[in-house]
């Protein structure tokens, strides 16, 4: 399904990009981000690579999408997204370690 999903994806950024059509170029990418962050999860909670960091940043970002609608001033937004990263990082790890038998990281 992933591979899928990425094939289709390259489609639809391919075909957006050469027709300067701007819904399938961003449908494109949607589908491609999607295969990439699933993969990434999978990946990491199977113990086979570590992406603590990629995930993280994702938990941080998902969180302060929503808030940035708000009257929050970006300074909050961005402490917000860090606090959240920082908390999803640690919670990450540990559980990457725990499938892994206690590496932190695989390369």
């Amino acid at each position: 399904m992933t591979e899928t999903l990425i094939f289709l994806g390259l489609i639809g950024v391919l075909y957006g990009f050469f027709t300067q059509t701007p819904p399938a170029l961003f449908v494109g990418i949607g589908l491609v981000s999607v295969a990439a962050v699933e993969l990434a999860i999978r990946e990491h909670f199977a113990g086979y690579r570590s992406h603590s960091s990629l995930l993280a940043a994702l938990a941080g970002v998902l969180v302060a999408l929503p808030l940035y609608f708000t009257s929050l001033p970006g300074e909050a937004l961005l402490v917000v997204a860090a606090l959240v990263g920082a908390g999803a990082f640690q919670v990450l790890r540990t559980a990457f370690a725990r499938q892994a038998g206690g590496l932190t990281f695989r390369a």
